[in-house]
């Protein structure tokens, strides 16, 4: 801890008075960090980072920062107040309950960040996303970047941890040899959080929200959406506000499952059951579509 203190202290350039572990998260240990001017900040660390973990996340943060200001979008995004290999630290969140305006602003935020668009399906550095390292290889299309970089690794991952029987593995290979035929499969690159569930939006003074934990990269604006529904925690205001500002395709509610393949088949890898049955039955909504 001494270490860390250091650490944490050089990076700022300021002294640290303490420490204090906090709770939640399955890859890094995060820490509250109280500074002896007053102030406070946040720190999390990794005993083993694949490469280039959290300097991609320190990448992602300033996107999604700077795609808000420029889009005028009425959401905040921590500033990275130091990045290393194995530690990032970032300005503190004061979480406070939701505003009226909460719900619609994020909706609001999240088309405005998307409309600014991205160079490229996947990321120019090219940088692998999220606990299971997948690529960001850039392409000029989601089919392309969808089957090459999520739904064939993914396949391969399952198939080599036992995650998925041969018939699901199937089915996802032949889900990624027909992503073009798919409505809306032309859409331009949104640049995505990666990683929207409810926990990685957190709500500040005001009734802020507030942008964390992102896996950015250029990918299909349904995505984001269609990890916010997963898990749920987002309110309807926020669903309608979204489409108000940037209007979506029609049939995107059908394509949700389809979306939501990537994350089901990574927590059926990381965690096991229930997942595999929830990959199937998305699997079944993608054969319907």
């Amino acid at each position: 801890m001494d270490e860390l203190i250091r650490r944490i202290g050089d990076a700022l350039d300021r002294s640290v008075l303490s420490l204090h572990r906090l709770s939640g998260g399955d890859v890094a240990e995060a820490f509250r960090v109280e500074l002896t001017d007053g102030d406070r900040v946040f720190a999390k660390t990794h005993a083993a980072p694949p490469p280039h973990f959290f300097p991609t996340e320190a990448t992602g943060l300033g996107w999604l920062r700077e795609a808000a200001v420029a889009s005028h979008a009425p959401i905040a995004v921590p500033g990275v107040l130091g990045v290393a290999e194995d530690l990032l630290v970032l300005e503190w969140i004061d979480e406070a309950p939701s505003a009226r305006s909460t719900e619609v602003d994020l909706g609001r935020a999240l088309a405005r960040i998307h409309r600014v668009g991205a160079p490229s399906f996947g990321r120019s550095d090219r940088r692998t996303t999220g606990s299971r390292a997948l690529p960001n290889e850039p392409c000029s299309n989601w089919s392309e970047f969808y089957a090459v970089n999520r739904l064939e690794p993914l396949a391969r991952l399952a198939r080599d941890g036992r995650a998925l029987d041969e018939r699901a593995i199937g089915r996802l290979d032949a889900i990624a040899d027909r992503l073009a035929s798919f409505d809306a499969a032309d859409e331009p690159p949104a640049l995505l959080h990666g990683d929207l569930w409810a926990g990685n939006r957190l709500v500040g003074s005001g009734g802020v929200n507030w942008l964390i934990d992102p896996a950015a990269h250029g990918g299909h604006r349904e995505f984001d959406l269609a990890m916010m529904a997963l898990f749920g925690g987002f309110g309807d205001e926020c669903w309608t506000a979204y489409d108000d500002e940037y209007p979506l395709s029609p049939g995107w509610q059908d394509r949700v499952p389809l979306h939501q393949l990537a994350p089901l088949v990574v927590h059926a890898i990381k965690f096991g059951n229930p997942y595999p049955v929830a990959v199937d039955r998305a699997l079944d909504a993608c054969d319907r579509l």
